[in-house]
């Protein structure tokens, strides 16, 4: 039986990439995303096999419900839940930060998050089957100059998905944090702004994760047999690892 999984974030980046590798897969496919052009142009390379696209804001709640009420029945069953729509912006110290900025961050990277997870998870609850799965980030466990809030966001998502496996324990239902590091896609441009020489610089002269790392990362954790749940996995590029501690002198 062909099996449907739902992305949001899609239109590029880790959702895209997981989009395509799932599409190859067989699998039924729900993309999301706010660039509607984009999603159109993914509906049409994926036309060999069912594909529904929605655009839309995960941080807005009333979106997030709309969008759930209208599924078409034939994509009203989720399998797979990849809550991968998140960003990061700023890289300025707390006291020099863009509040606006924050609250951007904690709208998408948290709000969106648990409205998505709230909107489908009962049906998998009903069902005794399904698989959540969060898109996290290494900055949720390790702290950097200029992570502040967006690295606070992501210690929510870490949070949030364990707890999500102890409110589902005995259900049948599975819940992973995928947790890269640095990664070529788009996060940098969004990051600054759409300062282009600048994301640039992040990605020089490094061989970093790419977005199809981990989409091969999360079919594999969703292939795993149904008595073996993957709790979190922690990706870094075999040139990035951890830093010493700072004293100031």
């Amino acid at each position: 039986m062909q099996k449907t999984i739902l992305i949001t974030g899609a239109t590029s980046g880790f959702g895209e990439a997981t989009a395509r590798l799932f599409a190859e897969n067989n699998w039924r496919l729900i993309l999301t995303g706010r660039r509607v052009e984009r999603l159109e142009r993914l509906k049409k390379e994926f036309s060999r096999v069912p594909v529904y696209i929605a655009a839309f804001d995960v941080s807005k709640r009333d979106e997030v419900e709309k969008f759930s009420k209208e599924l078409p029945e034939e994509f009203s069953k989720i399998d797979v839940l990849v809550n991968n729509a998140g960003l990061g912006l700023g890289s300025e110290s707390a006291s020099e930060a863009d509040l606006d900025q924050w609250q951007v961050m904690v709208d998408t990277n948290i709000n969106g998050l648990m409205y998505m997870t709230r909107s489908f998870l009962p049906q998998m609850v009903e069902r005794k089957s399904g698989h959540i799965v969060n898109i996290g980030s290494i900055a949720g466990s390790w702290p950097y100059p200029g992570g502040n809030a967006y690295g606070a966001t992501k210690a929510f998502v870490a949070q949030f998905s364990r707890n999500l496996r102890s409110d589902v324990h005995g259900t049948g239902v599975r819940v992973t944090n995928i947790e890269p590091g640095i990664a070529e896609t788009e996060f940098s441009l969004v990051r600054f702004s759409g300062d282009e020489k600048r994301a640039e610089t992040v990605y020089e002269d490094a061989s970093v994760l790419s977005a199809e790392d981990i989409a091969e990362t999360i079919i594999w954790s969703v292939n795993r047999p149904a008595r073996v749940n993957i709790n979190s996995i922690e990706v870094m590029p075999t040139i990035q690892s951890w830093a010493q501690l700072n004293i100031h002198r």
